[in-house]
């Protein structure tokens, strides 16, 4: 299986970033979008992403129950 992060839709780039710096800063990580992510933690790093995988499958159950 080949594995690529591009996105189904292009244009929902700007909304994931906006919601990936959205989620750092809920957890305490500020600059975000600014910072080497390299001098992160893995566990920073895997927060943030894991967070956003929440929170997309949350939006989607809601949208699949119709609300």
């Amino acid at each position: 299986m080949v594995s690529n992060n591009n996105p189904v839709k292009p244009q929902a780039k700007n909304g994931l970033n906006n919601m990936k710096i959205e989620i750092a800063n809920e957890l305490g990580i500020s600059g975000y979008d600014t910072m080497d992510k390299g001098n992160l933690t893995a566990r920073q790093n895997g927060y943030v992403g894991g967070y956003m995988t929440k929170r997309l499958v949350e939006m989607a159950e809601q949208q699949l129950a119709g609300r």
